[in-house]
């Protein structure tokens, strides 16, 4: 049987095209939770495996990392994909990860579960044609100053190479404000909504900048219909070798999740094949203590 949800028209619609990294179907039932270090570092296998342990169902897995200073950590490169199998064979959960160029894409298959194009890359046609043709899946994430019909022209690079296995991203937008690093446009994913059938992510690490934001800007994201989480997640964020501001812990991040599965019924369609499962469903619509989200205490 199938629970309609309290908001019909916030989540996925029928037509939403379902996407598959691994055994996480985005665009689904549920909303997945992509979560992990900004960048894989050299106990990327013991951060990975606390991020499953958190609730996560998939795995950031960056090697390779743009940086705005030529100077900052650019990633570990092909030294750091044994530790992506590594991560995959330890915890089962697939892995995303980023290319800089359209050679890095041939580095990548076989060691992730799918790509990601970054805000810099959106306008890289050759890079969106490149992710296309390697027939993994491709999460697009909007450029910082990316208009929405820009952003899915984008997409299209990578579908006209016959690959429809693909997720927008929203990472929030360059505004005249500050005290973010971004500002998380989530009424991005009601408009997308009309405008397209592809599933719809939310990354509110980069949208925040600052962790202690990240747990209230998840929920709203998933309170609008976004269909996957895209999180940034280490065990000791003081010492990530980068965007350390705006990690979680994994404690913070089980917060999320429990919270996520509670918001579910009030924005999905759930199907229940039992009356328990009913119950349950129902339980988590009229909100119980896993909405209660951490206020102070992103890095504990």
């Amino acid at each position: 049987m199938v629970i309609e949800p309290l908001i019909s028209s916030a989540g996925p619609s029928p037509s939403t095209r379902r996407v598959s990294i691994g055994d996480a179907i985005v665009g689904g039932d549920a909303v997945q939770v992509i979560a992990g270090p900004c960048a894989v570092e050299s106990r990327y296998v013991d951060h990975a495996m606390a991020t499953a342990h958190a609730g996560a169902t998939a795995l950031r897995g960056c090697v390779f990392k743009p940086r705005t200073s030529p100077d900052s950590f650019q990633g570990m490169g092909a030294d750091g994909l044994p530790l992506l199998d590594a991560a995959r064979s330890t915890t089962g959960l697939p892995v995303i990860a980023e290319p800089l160029e359209v050679d890095d894409i041939a580095l990548l298959q076989g060691h992730v579960d799918a790509l990601m194009i970054g805000a810099r890359s959106m306008h890289n046609t050759p890079l969106l044609r490149a992710a296309g043709r390697s027939g993994l899946p491709v999460i697009v994430k909007r450029g910082m100053s990316a208009t929405y019909d820009e952003w899915l022209q984008a997409a299209r690079y990578v579908e006209q190479t016959g690959n429809t296995q693909v997720i927008l991203c929203e990472r929030g937008i360059r505004t005249f404000e500050t005290a973010t690093r971004n500002t998380l446009d989530v009424s991005a994913i009601a408009v997308l909504r009309g405008r397209t059938d592809l599933p719809i992510a939310v990354d509110p690490s980069h949208a925040a900048g600052n962790a202690s934001w990240v747990p209230a800007l998840s929920i709203a994201a998933v309170a609008a219909g976004a269909d996957a989480l895209l999180i940034e997640c280490h065990p000791d964020p003081h010492h990530s070798v980068c965007d350390a501001a705006q990690a979680i812990t994994p404690a913070v991040l089980s917060e999320i999740v429990r919270a996520v599965r509670t918001l579910t019924p009030v924005v999905r369609s759930v199907r229940a094949g039992s009356l328990a499962q009913c119950r349950d469903a129902a339980a988590g619509a009229r909100g119980h203590d896993a909405t209660r989200l951490p206020r102070d205490h992103a890095r504990s």
